[in-house]
This record gives structure tokens, sequence and C-alpha cells, in this order.
């Protein structure tokens, strides 16, 4: 009869791991009890991505954000999203641009509209605010 030593690490499924279980796990490396290797040879995980997969899912810590805060952007990195940013903000200005320039098109367009009609029908359609 072979023994398991002999068969090697038994390979397991997503499906075999229960909630608990993985919830024990990834609180075991985040409170540093163990390491991400050091979890795969006690629990018999075999890819360092199903930890990280769960670490990612029901872990507490910001795993998404994590290297953006531990590597910071050299400066031709910075230089360049300054650059897209400047691209961006531009963009908006000249849309801004073109919707005022619109805005000011209809106030004129109405304006003439109202005086042509307070002409044909002789009528006063403007009211005229008083200061208090």
């Amino acid at each position: 009869m072979k023994t398991r030593a002999t068969i090697g690490p038994v390979k397991r499924t997503q499906k075999d791991y229960s909630l608990s279980f993985k919830l024990q796990v990834v609180q075991e490396i985040e409170t540093g009890e163990l390491s991400i290797v050091g979890a795969q040879h006690k629990y018999g995980i075999q890819a360092r991505s199903t930890l990280s997969n769960w670490k990612r899912k029901y872990g507490n810590l910001d795993f998404d954000n994590q290297y953006s805060i531990l590597m910071k952007p050299t400066p031709e990195q910075r230089i360049f999203e300054l650059e897209q940013q400047v691209k961006l903000l531009e963009k908006q200005k000249d849309r801004a641009e073109r919707l005022v320039e619109r805005a000011d098109k209809k106030v004129l367009i109405f304006d003439m509209l109202v005086d042509m009609a307070e002409k044909e029908y002789d009528i006063s359609i403007r009211k005229n605010y008083k200061p208090e």
C-alpha cells in the first residue's frame, strides 16, 4: 500500500475549501502568523494565486492599492501622468468653451424671438423688475 509521502501532495479544487477555512487562512496571513508560502505548506494549497485571490476577496487589507503605496512613480512616470492630465483638462476646457458659446448663441436667438413677438403682437413679454 502506498503512503501519502510516496504519492505526493493531494490535488484539490476550489470547491474543496469551505468559506470558514478560507477566512481562517486569510486571517492567519494578515495577522502575520503565516506567510503565503507557509500557508501553502501547512494546508497543502497548491498555488500562491489561490491565496492571493482569497486575500483579495476575503481580506481586510487593501491589496489592490498595495503596490501603488509601496512603489513610488519615477519622475518620468509622474511627468507622463501629468501630461495626460493636462490633455484631459484641455479637452474639458474646450468642451466647456463650446457649451458657453452655444449658450450665448441661444440667448441671442431667444432675445431676437422675444423682440419679434413683441413687435408682431404689440404686447410686452419681458417683465420689468423694479428694484426694492
